[in-house]
């Protein structure tokens, strides 16, 4: 017997059909958590699997691995499956201890160990490794080399630099010249730990994202000319927290970022040069916004909106969250304000 449907009971199927598609499609999160001039930020790609890079400072009540904890509730995650630590300094590796005692940590990534951490204090960052290494025994350990792709699912990662090396061959549809280059790179300001930092470009669809850690120096500029190894960018995370030694005009010239994100400080990063560099590619017509963790008391720091800084001193602990859909299109949400822009699919 042959059965036909009205077309009324044709449209509802259609409406469901489109319904349960609607409710499948992920999109990939990211938070960039407050750990006051360190870094924290935490992937979540549309498989479901947990990318923390950086877990913030030690001490201090357990406020890092705290504020790590909220956005992982807030995220619905229950272990991180993998913590790549950019380097060994005490802002970035120094909260994994009392992270590790409150939630599974999978895997560990990160370029293999250090011997001279520079800064005025390098005892300190030698007992924050130590203190590392000890939980990195307890898990599985990569120790990627540039060009090496992240194991996560649904998601194109590429460690672009570690260890003091970058990739040497551009990624796929990069490569072009930079009108922007000098003949030499910058010094950096601190010149043995952060120009080892383990770096990647994250791509999901038409989305890009760039997370360079703290990388300065000769392996930055070398990203970036004379060629532009990377490509461009929809957010970029500025490395080193926007510190003076990463205000080269070609590294913006060549990402031609929508979005900067900056994990400064309220007296940490956030240079005035940067922020100087940063306004100049707004006002340049390619960097549509700029988004910062904490405002900035810095000496001649021209901070951004105040709708746009997710913490206004140094009393609060909110993230700033985007969300990336595969056509490109993204959406910032700030956690003080709950405010939410969404950034259209690019024409590109």
């Amino acid at each position: 017997m042959t059965k036909f449907f009205s077309a009324a009971g044709a449209a509802a199927l259609v409406a469901f059909a489109l319904a349960i598609g609607a409710s499948a499609a992920k999109t990939l999160d990211i938070y960039f958590i407050d750990v006051e001039g360190g870094q924290s930020t935490l992937i979540v790609t549309p498989a479901g699997q947990s990318l923390l890079v950086d877990t913030g400072w030690a001490g201090n009540n357990g406020r890092d691995a705290g504020r790590i904890m909220a956005a992982a509730r807030d995220a619905g995650i229950t272990r991180i499956d993998y913590l790549l630590t950019t380097h060994f300094h005490t802002d970035h590796d120094g909260g994994v201890t009392e992270l590790a005692s409150q939630v599974p940590i999978g895997t560990f990534i990160d370029h293999g160990g250090v011997t001279n951490p520079g800064t005025p204090d390098p005892a300190s960052h030698l007992r924050a490794f130590d203190a590392y290494a000890s939980v990195r025994a307890k898990g599985r350990h990569l120790e990627p080399k540039p060009g090496d792709r992240l194991p996560l699912k649904g998601v194109d990662a590429i460690v672009v630099s570690s260890a003091g090396r970058t990739i040497v061959q551009p990624l796929a549809g990069a490569g072009q010249p930079n009108a922007a280059c000098t003949p030499a790179a910058p010094d950096a300001e601190e010149p043995f730990e952060n120009p080892r930092s383990t770096g990647f470009h994250l791509r999901y669809g038409r989305f890009r994202f760039i997370d360079l850690g703290d990388l300065t120096g000769a392996p930055l500029f070398a990203l970036f000319c004379p060629r532009n190894l990377l490509g461009r960018a929809d957010v970029y995370l500025v490395p080193h927290h926007g510190g003076k030694d990463v205000t080269h005009p070609a590294y913006v010239a060549a990402v031609r970022p929508r979005v900067a994100m900056l994990n400064n400080g309220a007296t940490k990063g956030g240079a005035a040069d940067a922020f100087a560099m940063l306004h100049r590619a707004r006002a340049d017509g390619g960097l549509e916004d700029v988004w910062q963790i904490d405002r900035s008391r810095n000496p001649g720091a021209e901070n951004f909106p105040d709708d746009r800084i997710a913490n206004l001193d140094d009393t609060t602990g909110y993230w700033i969250k985007m969300s990336a859909n595969e056509d490109g299109s993204f959406q910032v949400t700030n956690q003080r304000t709950a405010a939410r822009k969404t950034y259209p699919r690019p024409a590109r």
